[in-house]
């Protein structure tokens, strides 16, 4: 009881998920992680959970225990609205910009949409969407896309400049081949031209400027990240068959936190997902972990206490994220949280690397606080 009044006492209720808030607030008292999946809420009876009723003025349009459940219905009946009523609009197999201008909304009746490009590999789909959030999010994959599609392909100007040893590196890498880590690398420049203009081309003459800026760029842009990508995956390598081999059981909790973060770090998409500007970041973490490996044998008890600061921080920063909105999770300021967390670790476990700025778990909640105050 006094735990649930000390925790109870720094809430606000309606501002988060009720598991994600005790979850923060009990690891804060106890010291140690507490995850958000560690209430179960099938536990608790019927009548302490909240009902949840959508009305449309006097009429109820669903009601239920489950919120989840109620928005997926809801949203499945808002797609088949505008999937009915936006035929006319909605066009397939796009391998070029022959749209026009895309709106930015759609109206059925009082129902409203957000048409977009979606990307689908080979080609891409205008579709109207039900939310704002997913509109964003999938026209700028559209447009990235269909600038793919209109330029050539970089890997002949690209092999042509690596020599033989860093064509073997760089086929040794999460994706499986070279052809999969160049569409990796094209993809991040592809973004890096968008983010350049502004944003994603909404009609064809902003398509035509992405367009004539992704033909005389592109892979210039592609050789340059394969280049960092070759200095990330000479450390990476070796890292990850060191992290293989068997260690002794006192080793093995440090063992599996590093392979986590490494994991973490370099992986499917990892080019695109870091960009230009924080992929040097990721080999410096890449040694650091390594550093880390280095000290372990004889410094077990210090390296425990140290890794249960940074997952104690780490717990914070998934609650902070669960509480987001998914729109909001894409954000810049957002992902410099999980940065923050990656330079904690090396200002904890190896501090001789430096970082570029000052870090600690406390100036990580205060970069929470400020994005959700």
């Amino acid at each position: 009881p006094d735990a649930a009044r000390a925790a109870l006492g720094r809430l606000v209720p309606g501002e988060e998920p009720l598991a994600d808030a005790l979850a923060r607030e009990l690891s804060r008292l106890a010291g140690l992680p507490i995850p958000p999946d560690s209430f179960d809420w099938s536990r608790v009876p019927a009548h302490l959970r909240a009902t949840f009723r959508v009305v449309d003025g006097e009429r109820t349009v669903a009601e239920g225990k489950d919120l989840g459940a109620l928005q997926e219905k809801l949203g499945a009946t808002v797609r088949d609205v505008l999937a009915d009523a936006a035929r006319s609009l909605e066009r397939s197999g796009l391998t070029a910009w022959t749209v026009g201008e895309v709106p930015r909304t759609f109206t059925a009746g009082e129902t409203v949409g957000y048409p977009a490009l979606v990307d689908r590999g080979t080609s891409v789909s205008l579709q109207v969407l039900a939310t704002r959030a997913e509109q964003q999010a999938s026209m700028w994959a559209g447009v990235r896309r269909l600038l793919l599609l209109a330029a050539p392909s970089p890997l002949k100007y690209v092999s042509s400049r690596l020599d033989t040893r860093a064509k073997l590196v760089l086929t040794q890498n999460p994706h499986g081949s070279l052809s999969a880590l160049l569409e990796d690398c094209a993809v991040a420049a592809a973004d890096e031209i968008i983010a350049e203009a502004g944003g994603p081309a909404w009609d064809a003459s902003g398509f035509a400027a992405l367009a004539a800026t992704a033909r005389a760029e592109l892979n210039e842009r592609v050789l340059e990240l394969l280049r960092s990508a070759h200095q990330v995956l000479s450390v990476w390598g070796p890292l990850r068959a060191r992290l293989g081999a068997p260690v002794p059981p006192p080793l093995r909790p440090a063992v599996e936190d590093v392979r986590g973060q490494v994991d973490a770090l370099v992986g499917l998409g990892f080019v695109a997902a870091t960009g230009r500007r924080r992929i040097r970041d990721v080999l410096r973490y890449l040694r650091a972990a390594e550093h880390r490996l280095d000290r372990l044998e004889g410094d077990t008890a210090r390296d425990a206490a140290r890794m249960e600061r940074v997952h104690a921080v780490e717990a914070e920063v998934r609650a902070f994220l669960d509480q987001l909105p998914p729109a909001r999770r894409g954000e810049d300021a957002v992902r410099q949280i999980g940065w923050m967390v990656q330079e904690l670790r090396v200002s904890v476990f190896a501090q001789s690397l430096g970082t570029p700025y000052p870090v600690s778990g406390q100036r990580i909640y205060r970069a929470m606080d400020q994005l959700t105050g």
